[in-house]
């Protein structure tokens, strides 16, 4: 996908202030049994059509809404995932903004998941 230079610009922005992770970081994690939330920020679309193993949808258009019920405890480890890393990023800056202190963005996102063969649900 082209994205505009304002569009990256923004990303860039919002990664200056949000920590990723890897996918070998998340497996691992997931293998170990650590406590956190896989959340899929994508459209409901994309949702249906395939996410990661684990994770909970909670799509980008209602996300701020929505989170403070979801997770109350703005201490649990939240890592956000999107196609390609750039919406999860977007997303993570304002949960952080929220006031939730353990948000990660997942580098590559779903499209590095799926090339990578990592478990999916649908």
């Amino acid at each position: 996908m082209d994205h505009s230079k304002e569009f990256l610009d923004l990303v860039n922005d919002a990664k200056s202030r949000v920590a990723e992770v890897t996918i070998d970081d998340v497996v691992a994690r997931q293998q170990r049994g650590d406590a956190f939330r896989l959340i899929d920020v994508r459209e409901d679309d994309e949702w249906r059509a395939g996410h990661a193993a684990g994770a909970e949808h909670l799509g980008r258009g209602i996300l701020e809404r929505d989170i403070v019920a979801r997770v109350p405890d703005k201490d649990e480890e939240l890592i956000l995932y999107c196609g390609g890393g750039f919406r999860s990023a977007l997303a993570a800056d304002n949960v952080q903004r929220m006031g939730y202190r353990r948000v990660r963005s997942l580098a590559g996102g779903w499209k590095e998941w799926n090339a990578r063969k990592m478990p999916t649900a649908k």
